[in-house]
């Protein structure tokens, strides 16, 4: 099986859907090193450097060579010896990956450049190289650190222009509070407030960013922010452009795993082809969201006309939040109207809507035409004709998988009967058992006896 390699979080190897054990933090702090260099010569002399620095052991040399030895009794012979000391050629990278989809954003529309740089963003899973010590570790993450806030302030601008100005602002409040002193992401902000309707925030946004930057930086703020902020003020006509956005899809991520449910999905996936509205109805931490998301992924190409969500437990207008997802950047006045504009623009059109944390009556947010998949707590008398799916936990076969997609099918089968012990004792709850696997997974040298006794 195809080795793959992850940086961009804990350095972690796979082989398959098991992963491989890579040893000791100087272990992984080797790879990382060449795995960067993308299948690049690196001698030992770079390697000691990169791994110690000026604190090099007098065995340095001997030890890289050890490290390597155990990195290819671990991996295989994809480490291999030439003139300037190691490469690991074309390696199967994250990082690639990712480099691959930001290329690629960049010669597509704006739409197709969002979904790449959404693609990209996917791919991370923490802090770069996380615990792998050294200068150039560190190095490394200030540098991949930085190309993330890019990308991220990339798609903030792609998902303004095409007017999913709420996406935008979550995003980029976000960005504002962790990184408060990036003049690009608080002028993204602004725009994305003014498009929402927001321009006494928007302008409020400039006086806050004056103040920050006067207090620690001793700074104003530069010429776009103040050349952002003249606009708003006089209403630039341009800042509002005419926004469609042709196939709008909002799924959040799919589970990089997804296991059980297998039963359900003829009975989800023939009533939502067929226009019936379905409901899942469940505990919380069952799944129902991860459910209700995997069938959206699963059927998006069957709803050309695009995939929208909404969590009615966090938006605080979810009608307003559709309109615009539609491309709508002039909300009507009074509710009647945004309603009566709602109907009109979803009619005849084939589109899935996935409404999370459903509680109360929803009639105002169905759209003419299309699908809607809803999740709740436990069963309502909204949408009118809809079929409910009761959804329980996953039977233990089901909860074993998903836990051993969690921790490496070793460590399972390690202990077979400790890990079915684990798993029953959380009555098959997906929530539950991805708790206990992050837990586990977390801690190597923990055993599933220890922790299920």
């Amino acid at each position: 099986m195809e080795l793959r390699f992850e940086v961009l979080g804990p350095v972690r190897a796979w082989r398959g859907d098991t992963e491989v054990e890579l040893g000791s933090p100087q272990q992984r702090a080797i790879l990382a090193i060449l795995l960067l260099h993308n299948g690049g010569a690196v001698s030992p002399d770079q390697l000691i450097q990169a791994t110690w620095g000026t604190d090099a052991p007098r065995a340095a040399i001997g030890m890289v060579r050890s490290y390597v030895s155990r990195l290819r009794s671990a991996l295989g012979p994809v480490i291999q010896s030439v003139t300037h000391g190691y490469a690991l050629p074309k390696p199967s990278l994250d990082l690639t990956d990712f480099q691959r989809h930001i290329a690629t954003a960049k010669a597509e529309d704006t739409a197709a450049r969002a979904a790449e740089l959404r693609a990209a963003l996917a791919l991370w899973k923490g802090t770069p190289l996380a615990g792998v010590r050294g200068d150039y570790a560190e190095a490394e993450r200030v540098r991949l650190g930085n190309v993330q806030l890019s990308v991220i302030e990339d798609l903030a601008a792609a998902d303004i222009e095409l007017g999913r100005q709420a996406e935008a602002v979550a995003d980029l409040m976000a960005m504002v509070e962790q990184h408060p002193f990036r003049e690009r992401s608080r002028e993204l902000l602004m725009l994305a407030l003014y498009r929402s309707g927001r321009q006494a925030e928007a302008l409020a946004l400039f006086d806050e960013t004056r103040r920050v930057l006067l207090d620690e930086l001793g700074i104003d703020p530069g010429p776009d922010l103040r050349e952002m902020r003249q606009r708003i003020l006089v209403s630039d006509p341009t800042l509002t452009p005419a926004v469609v956005v042709a196939r709008p899809a909002q799924l959040p991520a799919d589970a990089p795993f997804f296991v059980g449910r297998g039963k359900l999905f003829p009975q989800i996936t023939s009533a939502l082809a067929e226009g019936i509205p379905v409901g899942i109805e469940g505990m919380p931490g069952v799944g129902k969201t991860a459910l209700a998301i995997h069938i959206g992924h699963q059927m998006a190409a069957e709803f050309p006309d695009g995939t929208l969500f909404v969590d009615l437990a966090k938006s605080p207008d979810p009608l307003a939040e559709l309109l615009r997802a539609v491309g709508v950047v002039d909300l009507p006045r009074t509710t009647w109207e945004r309603e009566t504009l709602w109907r009109t623009l979803t009619s005849a059109k084939r589109i899935l809507i996935v409404m999370d944390n459903v509680r109360g009556p929803v009639e105002a947010l169905l759209p003419s035409s299309g699908a809607v998949l809803i999740t709740a707590r436990q069963r309502l008398y909204e949408p009118p004709h809809a079929r409910w799916i009761t959804l329980g936990g996953l039977d233990e076969d089901e909860a074993v998988l998903l836990f051993e997609h969690m921790i490496g099918e070793a460590r399972v089968r390690a202990e077979p009967v400790a890990t079915r012990r684990l798993v029953a004792s959380t009555l098959g709850i997906p929530h539950l058992v991805q708790a206990m696997g992050n837990r586990i997974a977390s801690r190597p040298k923990w055993t599933i006896a220890s922790v299920s006794e």
